[in-house]
């Protein structure tokens, strides 16, 4: 996309309105990536942001977020990609043919840095199994809808008792 005030003219914003509105994106996705250790960005929630500053057009949303997109790469070196995720219209019921009713769109950030000077500057290998259990634990959450009850917490350190016995019974810990 190109970052000239052209492409926005169709809507009716000027130049400063677009920067503003490309500068918040930016600012939510890079607060909301880290705040939520990395879990995938609504689309819907970048449109609301868009449209909830009183802007109607219906195609300024995807301009918006291209345009941030690429201010991403060239300024912080993030790679924002998208996702699509596919919903089922019936779960429940293991029986019937499983369709597919929209996609719903989220996007991630990823880092452009070369892997050496990843592996040299940003891994952390004294601090890396930390990070795999915080991801794992993670994960688990934002997979469960953000909350998990006591219960299956408590069934959770059974397993993790008796994985670490065997563990220590084959040295790896």
């Amino acid at each position: 996309m190109s970052s000239s005030g052209e492409d926005f003219s169709q809507f009716g914003i000027s130049v400063e309105e677009k920067d503003n509105l490309v500068a918040e994106v930016i600012r939510y996705v890079l607060f909301k990536s880290e705040q939520s250790s990395g879990c995938p960005i609504k689309r819907e929630e970048l449109t609301q942001l868009i449209t909830g500053k009183n802007y109607r057009q219906r195609n300024l949303p995807a301009f918006v977020i291209n345009e941030a997109k690429s201010k991403l790469s060239s300024i912080f070196g993030f790679e924002m990609r998208e996702l699509q995720l596919a919903h089922s219209s019936a779960p429940q019921n293991p029986r019937s043919s499983q369709q597919v009713t929209a996609d719903a769109k989220s996007y991630i950030l990823g880092s452009q840095l070369p892997a050496d000077v990843y592996k040299a500057f940003v891994e952390d290998e004294n601090k890396s199994h930390v990070t795999a259990l915080t991801f794992v634990v993670s994960s688990i959450v934002c997979l469960a809808g953000g909350k998990i009850n006591e219960a299956y917490i408590c069934c959770y350190q059974c397993v993790e008792k008796k994985s670490l016995a065997s563990f220590e019974t084959t040295g790896i810990v």
